[in-house]
């Protein structure tokens, strides 16, 4: 059962939200959030969706935004009655997932909900595949460096330097890139 933290900025009432949302078996946190103390409530209740109902997103909620998708991504609804292309940009690039111009038919509520869960799924899926490819870009460039460390000071071809590594590796019992880093950085402290 997911958990939902709703945060708003209005003093509209928002118990129809939080009903239509227990009436479709979301678990509701009992608290409203305002978009404040969105970062610290995230952190103590751990929501795994957020729901913000909004006039217009102000340049702090979407700081808050920011600052809890750096740290505890998770996905966001707002609803809210600004329709302005540059405010929904704003959202989305603070973590916003799915942006809607109010007329909130809660009957539609659980596949606008679905689909953000989805689409964040996604984001999270691509995010992770950015990271590990970096880290694989960030790893080959240290084995590069300490190869030709290797070719200029042994005078090795390109493949002697990397069987060189891969010995290292081999009889130390550790990764490559770890035989790799104790290279540069031997260099790195001798000058």
């Amino acid at each position: 059962m997911l958990r939902v933290l709703l945060v708003t900025d209005t003093d509209k009432p928002i118990g129809d939200l939080r009903d239509a949302l227990a009436r479709l078996g979301y678990d509701m946190l009992a608290n409203t959030a305002t978009p404040q103390a969105l970062h610290a409530v995230v952190a103590t209740e751990r929501p795994d969706v957020i729901i913000i109902d909004t006039e217009s997103p102000s340049r702090d909620t979407l700081e808050q935004l920011a600052v809890m998708n750096a740290t505890a991504p998770r996905p966001v609804l707002m609803f809210s009655h600004d329709a302005n292309q540059q405010l929904i940009r704003a959202a989305v690039g603070a973590g916003v997932t799915a942006y809607l111009v109010e007329g909130l038919d809660t009957g539609k509520l659980a596949p606008i909900l679905e689909t953000a869960l989805a689409r964040f799924a996604h984001e999270a899926e691509l995010r992770e595949r950015l990271a590990q490819a970096e880290n694989e870009l960030a790893e080959r460039k240290v084995i590069d460096r300490a190869k030709r460390l290797l070719m200029d000071r042994q005078h090795l071809s390109e493949p002697a330097a990397y069987a060189t590594l891969r010995k290292r590796a081999m009889n130390q019992g550790i990764k490559l890139v770890e035989v790799a880093r104790q290279i540069v950085a031997a260099a790195d402290s001798s000058g």
